[in-house]
């Protein structure tokens, strides 16, 4: 009498949390309603359907960590793959997350970077009279060949009030000139400060390839960013319930200007907002998007691709 063997378990399955994404700390049951639903809301969210054609995630950040969950660079493009997410740009926001870029997408080809101060970062370093020598070493920084944008700069004035936005403009200033002059593209972080951000590319002379990371404004700001020839990356928001003005944008949005991301590990997209964000989560925005589009998934994949790489370059 023959038996056949065992079923092999796929570690990547679909409606399940990657195994590298579990919580070692979770030991289930024994828990209390309320212990049960606090950590759900902490837990990494199921890994969904994979694409039909792979995309890439243009904005990441692999460096920042939620809770007790560690997971190796390799891990996490493991389970990005796995969604059909073949690449993705890790993403610096000071010195210390610049440094880390330049050195993790050495390591991995599915990495390309962006490095830079976040507008945040800039009044800080000013009152400390340290931004220039800052600036000087993102420049180092951006030389590196696998190192294909400054970003993510820009303004926010969400964060920092006034007395800290002429430090943010020099420092968004700066970071134009540095790309313009390495024929890197430029990541922009735009935080309710939409009419600047426009009127200082435009005065500024913009490099060739400007890509407003997590778009947040409205159908308006989609048109002048066709006009100019500015990237528009919709992350998980274009999914929250609240944001009507994302779609609207999105679908006056030129195609051939739209990308996606994560901004992980944060703005997890809906049904699962308010929990750590991954790569491998992008199927949840592109599907969302697809909708909003009314448009064939496949076709959208292949072209957030093609646009992703119109920006950043080869992967290879």
């Amino acid at each position: 009498m023959c038996t056949s063997a065992p079923a092999v378990r796929h570690p990547y399955a679909v409606g399940e949390t990657p195994p590298a994404y579990r919580d070692p700390t979770d030991a289930g049951g024994g828990e209390d309603a309320t212990a049960a639903r606090r950590r759900r809301r902490g837990a990494y969210l199921p890994l969904p359907e994979p694409l039909p054609v792979p995309v890439i995630d243009n904005h990441t950040h692999f460096d920042f960590r939620e809770g007790a969950v560690e997971v190796s660079i390799g891990e996490a493009l493991d389970a990005a793959g796995a969604a059909g997410v073949r690449g993705a740009v890790q993403v610096g926001t000071d010195l210390a997350s610049s440094r880390f870029t330049a050195a993790v997408v050495e390591q991995d080809t599915r990495l390309l970077g962006a490095v830079a101060l976040h507008p945040n970062e800039a009044p800080l370093l000013a009152a400390a009279g340290t931004l220039d020598d800052a600036l000087s070493e993102i420049e180092q920084l951006a030389a590196g060949p696998r190192i294909r944008a400054l970003g993510e700069t820009g303004l926010d004035y969400f964060r920092t009030g006034e007395d800290g936005r002429d430090s943010q403009l020099a420092s968004f200033r700066s970071h134009i000139d540095i790309a313009r002059r390495l024929g890197r593209a430029l990541q922009i972080h735009d935080r309710e400060a939409h009419d600047d951000v426009v009127a200082t590319l435009l005065s500024d002379t913009a490099p060739d390839r400007v890509v407003l990371h997590c778009f947040s404004g409205d159908a308006d700001l989609a048109r002048t960013c066709n006009e100019h020839g500015w990237y528009m990356s919709f992350a998980g928001t274009v999914t929250f319930k609240n944001a009507e003005n994302l779609r609207e944008a999105l679908l006056v949005a030129d195609p051939a200007l739209v990308l996606t991301e994560t901004d992980a590990p944060f703005l997890t997209p809906h049904p699962y907002r308010g929990r750590p964000n991954a790569s491998y989560a992008v199927p949840y925005t592109v599907r969302a998007m697809a909708g909003i589009l009314d448009t064939g998934l496949d076709a959208l994949c292949a072209r957030l691709t093609a646009n992703t790489e119109a920006v950043y370059g080869s992967w290879d």
